[in-house]
This record gives structure tokens, sequence and C-alpha cells, in this order.
């Protein structure tokens, strides 16, 4: 699956995660895999041994995760060197040399695993992002993720959405009004208004800057759109509509409120939805249930061992 040039994103060093959300997560990581070393390594690895080793890409895609890659080697060893030969956010081709690594050898082996499970994983997020959003070209849609995010990960697996260039939908529950199927039907079991209203006062006490969404599931409620939009709703989502729904949707609302397609959307589909006219296309499968990238360390045969050091 090619990714081409015009899609590639920037990544500015500002969209990057902090390094201290690096260093913490792959801390976590090395210890839950070598909670008091490698012991095959310290077995049967000379401790004078240092090698080289490239980071290889199996198959196309899209990279993300090098500081990941980088930390989980250095956190283990300082004295390994990292230099990656692409950078975040750049495409590369089956059997490329993404990153060549050097250093002793049993700490290389040991951080194998934890930087092949980062550069695996996020790349193949990064790779099926790109692959949604070469599919809305010359569309109004813009492709986000959702919430569906691994425990703890998300800070990671949502930076490389946009190395694929794709969007963030809220961060967090904290981040935005978002009243979904379940609030409303609670809301209106508990009898205390209508949504409108609801949202009218919500409106009224939220601070400007924030984001209110409302969720519609099925055609019929499109009928109450109305009142909501009056309310000052910021984004309708529609969840499972049919194509004719869609469409019609978005005539409807008329440029009032953004409009946010999800639900049934896979990459055979993409296109079709975003030719309705909606303005984001939410893609919960590109972080619940993406296929890691096969990206192998391979080791160069010839070892260095300095004599001094076995002597």
């Amino acid at each position: 699956m090619p990714i081409t040039p015009s899609l590639q994103p920037s990544i500015k060093p500002c969209m990057k995660p902090s390094r201290e959300a690096i260093d913490s997560i792959v801390r976590m990581a090395l210890l839950e895999d070598a909670p008091w070393g490698d012991l095959t390594s310290q077995t049967l690895i000379p401790a004078a041994a240092m090698v080289t080793a490239h980071l290889v890409a199996r198959e196309p895609g899209v990279l993300c995760g090098e500081d990941l890659v980088t930390a989980a080697f250095t956190l283990t060893d300082p004295a390994i060197t990292t230099h990656f030969h692409i950078n975040d956010g750049q495409a590369f081709a089956a059997r490329a040399v993404l990153a060549t690594i050097h250093g002793p050898a049993r700490s290389i082996l040991q951080a194998e695993r934890i930087a092949l499970n980062f550069a695996q994983r996020l790349s193949g997020i990064a790779t099926l992002a790109a692959a949604y959003v070469r599919e809305t070209e010359g569309t109004r849609a813009r492709i986000t993720d959702t919430r569906k995010t691994t425990p703890g990960l998300r800070l990671f697996e949502r930076y490389a959405v946009r190395c694929g260039g794709g969007h963030n939908h809220r961060f967090s529950l904290s981040d935005a009004v978002m009243a979904k199927d379940n609030h409303l039907a609670i809301l209106a079991a508990s009898g205390t208004g209508s949504l409108t209203q609801a949202l009218t006062e919500a409106r009224a006490s939220l601070p400007h800057t924030t984001h209110v969404e409302v969720e519609v599931d099925r055609p019929d409620q499109v009928a109450q759109l109305e009142p909501i939009l009056a309310s000052c709703v910021d984004t309708v989502l529609l969840d499972n509509f049919s194509i004719a729904d869609l469409r019609t949707t978005v005539q409807q609302i008329a440029g009032r409120a953004l409009v946010e397609a999800s639900g049934g959307v896979t990459l055979d589909r993409i296109r079709e939805i975003a030719s309705t006219g909606v303005d984001i296309i939410s893609v919960g499968a590109l972080t619940h249930s993406v296929r890691a990238l096969d990206i192998g360390l391979d080791i160069d045969i010839d070892i260095e061992i300095d004599p001094a050091d076995i002597a």
C-alpha cells in the first residue's frame, strides 16, 4: 500500500509526546519485560560483545515511534547509540533500513522486543491512518481517532494517528461536552427537562471555549435537530447512518454545525462516506483493531570483542 509523498505529514516538535512521557512509559515496559534482567543474554552472550543492528521494514508503511525506540535502547544501556534514517510521519518501502543501532550485544538483545513492540504498533496505526486519509483526498472530510485506545498508551497511539496525517478527537472526558446515546437515554428518563433545555443551560454555564457535541443514532431523530441546533451545539454526530441519510442530514444542517460520521466506517466505505459532505469521520479501528506492522531487528554477524575486556 504505497503512501504518496503529498500525504506525508510534517511532524512538528510540538506535536510529539514529551520526553518525560516517553521515558515513563518505556521504563514501565522495560521493567515488565526484564524485571531482573535478560537471563538468556546474560547466560550466553559475552559481556564484551559489541554489535551493530538494523531496524528493517518487512513491508511498506509510515514510521512512528522513533523516540520510543531510541528510549528503549538508551534506558536499557546508555552505551547504545541509535540513528534513524527516516523520521516519524515519513513513508518507507519494504526492506528499508529504518534505523541503525550499535552497542553492547547483551543490552541490545534485552531492549529488542520493547523497541519493536512500540515501532510495530505505532507504525501500524500511522500506516492505517495514512490509508484512510488518502481515500478522503479531495473531500472536506477530516479523519479522526476515538477514545478506543490501549489503556496507558493513548498519548502515543493518537500521536501515531497524526503521523499518518489524521487528526485527534477529544483526548479525554474532561475536554468537551459530548452527549451520546446513554447520556440522552438517562436524561430523557430523568424527567428533568428536554435535551434542548439541558444544552442551552449547559452552554450558559460552560466556558466559551468548550466544544459541545450531540449524537444522533437514528434517522427518525433528525426531526429533533432544529431545536438542538438552536441551542448552539458545535457538532452533530451521526452514528451508523446510511449514505443517503448522511447526505440528507448534511443538507439539513447546512453548515450550522460540524457534521461527524461514525459507526461502520471501513476503508472500502470511507470514500463514499466522505463524499456525502460530512466534516469529520471518526474511526475507532485506527487504534482498537489495527494490525502491527512487520518490522524486525537484524543483527550484523560481525561481532566486536576487545581482547582487553576478556583478558
